[in-house]
């Protein structure tokens, strides 16, 4: 019977991770779709996509440790011995390596001269997500000197300074990145008073995900019988999370708060062209 369960168990968290995987990687095409069909970015923060290319290589690079490193998995088991295994999936790396792919492509949109889209003068990356890029990548790289100068065996010891502490340095980064990529985007809607430009069928895929991404974590930690299984693998629980809160603000500015803009297509685009706010506010798009 424990046999049956554990094997039901197992192909549920499976199907589950397929399914967030799929969810979330399809929140990735419908706004560089709307910006093709449209010609134009207007309306939208470029920070957005700026910070997303590095927070999903931090991901991508953070996944496939987990899964195919040696020296991190045998550093994860020595670090929680009641857990059975990490609870990275190979369907986080699927969803990573894709979204960095979808990330480049949206990024890409912002340059008229591959893409040929309006852009907006007031869309250019804020200097506080230029520091947060550049910051996160100096940050990264101090974590790996210290291991280099800690550790008693060049990161190897899973007590001492290690190579998985760089890995969780990259999760952090990403962490970091999901909770203030969505603030542009959401910023630029409260200040023109609109949604227009900016697609909701993205953010309706993005918060599938992140319930069901949730619900594989807390399934596959509680059937272990050890929660360390969240606490050893922070970026996934804690993104799932800060995805959820960000998308009820979305969703409640489409939905609610701006519902009547949505109408009115030139005047929201016209908006975006006419308010310095945009760039005064915090230099946002």
């Amino acid at each position: 019977m424990t046999s049956q369960l554990e094997i039901f168990v197992r192909a549920l968290s499976r199907l589950l991770g397929w399914i967030y995987t799929l969810c979330w990687s399809a929140s990735f095409y419908p706004q560089p779709l709307n910006n093709f069909r449209r010609r134009s970015t207007t309306g939208l923060a470029i920070d957005f996509p700026t910070i997303n290319v590095l927070g999903f290589v931090c991901y991508t690079i953070y996944t496939s440790a987990f899964l195919w490193s040696p020296i991190i998995r045998e550093q994860y088991a020595a670090r929680h011995p009641l857990a059975q295994d990490a609870t990275v999936r190979f369907n986080d790396f699927a969803f990573a390596i894709h979204a960095v792919v979808l990330s480049v492509i949206y990024y890409s949109q912002f340059w008229p001269f591959i893409w040929g889209f309006k852009v907006s003068r007031y869309q250019r990356v804020s200097k506080p997500v230029a520091g947060l890029f550049w910051g996160s990548i100096v940050g990264v790289g101090a974590v790996v000197v210290i291991v280099l100068a800690k550790s008693p065996n060049g990161g190897l010891d899973p007590f001492s300074w290690a190579w998985i502490d760089v890995i969780y340095a990259l999760s952090y980064v990403k962490l970091i990145i999901t909770i203030v990529k969505y603030v542009p985007q959401a910023w630029v809607n409260y200040k023109r008073k609109s949604t227009y430009g900016w697609s909701i069928e993205g953010i309706l895929f993005d918060f599938s995900g992140g319930i069901l991404s949730l619900a594989q974590l807390i399934m596959d930690s509680s059937f272990q019988g050890d929660w360390s299984g969240i606490t050893g693998n922070p970026a996934k629980f804690l993104l799932s999370n800060v995805t959820i809160f960000f998308d009820i603000i979305f969703i409640v500015q489409h939905y609610i708060l701006y519902k009547d803009a949505e109408d009115d297509k030139n005047k929201g685009q016209g908006a975006n062209d006419r308010t310095p706010l945009l760039s005064q506010a915090n230099d946002l798009p």
